[in-house]
């Protein structure tokens, strides 16, 4: 991969005219009133802003852009196209939005390669959705001031994933976000019961509790729920809905959960 990684889903799962898309940031965020402050972690969906844009707002709304240290934001996503066991680093130095690039915390990905479960694999990130799609509420709401640590995750184990958080953290200027769906077409009446199932798992710190079918982001979320527990830390759910309640038919709908670790 070159140093920077190039937007793959701009102009299909958001706007990819910088104006527009800042736009419909904005707009998706200013219609949030934060429910909790400064949060520790966050999960979020992927879908496109048309289906899963105003959940996401949610979570978003809850972060402040810090006055004088930056943060660093660990980024977790499910593997959507490669098969991938462990957790995969990019060799790219930047990220990059129709809003501009953002830095990589090369200090960050430098203790990663040092784990077992951690390898550098460009083609996990080069198609991967469920990170890029979280860049551009990022870039709002912090502007310039954040590093990332971007990381695909695949098959996994909790407490691996939970590894990757600890060696990283610093209560102060860390912010961990999931990036996960939740359940895949479902008729709408199933999907709420499937997906309130999973969100009480979720809020309980219940990371056993959650499979694949439940959520498509299950390795990584397992495992933030794994460290959270580990913190006593607790979650507040933010928002539950589905591609049927906001632009989609309700035959066949995908499940968006958006939640606060704090």
């Amino acid at each position: 991969m070159r140093e920077i990684r190039a937007p793959a889903v701009a102009g299909s799962f958001y706007p990819s005219d910088p104006h527009a898309l800042r736009e419909d940031v904005i707009r998706l965020l200013q219609s949030m009133r934060p429910r909790v402050r400064d949060p520790k972690g966050l999960i979020v969906p992927h879908a496109g802003y048309v289906y899963s844009g105003k959940i996401a707002a949610a979570a978003y709304a809850c972060v402040r852009r810090p006055v004088e240290n930056s943060l660093r934001v660990i980024l977790l996503g499910p593997s959507h196209r490669v098969d991938l066991q462990g957790i995969a680093l990019s060799s790219a130095r930047w990220y990059a939005t129709p809003l501009g690039e953002v830095a990589v915390d090369d200090q960050a990905l430098r203790l990663l390669r040092e784990l077992p479960q951690v390898q550098l694999m460009d083609e996990a990130h080069r198609w991967e959705h469920s990170l890029e799609v979280q860049l551009p509420f990022l870039q709002v709401q912090l502007g310039s001031r954040f590093s990332l640590v971007p990381l695909v995750v695949g098959c996994a184990e909790p407490r691996e994933v939970a590894q990757v958080i600890a060696s990283l953290w610093n209560d102060a200027n860390t912010l961990v976000i999931v990036s996960s769906d939740l359940s895949h077409y479902h008729d709408y009446e199933t999907a709420r019961a499937t997906d309130a199932a999973t969100s009480e798992a979720i809020e309980q710190l219940r990371f056993e509790d959650i499979a694949p079918e439940q959520a498509c982001g299950c390795m990584p979320l397992r495992g933030l729920l794994y460290f959270a527990r580990e913190q006593g830390f607790r979650v507040t759910p933010l928002d539950l809905k589905n591609s049927g309640d906001t632009a989609g038919p309700r035959d066949r709908v995908v499940g968006y959960g958006a939640y606060a670790v704090h």
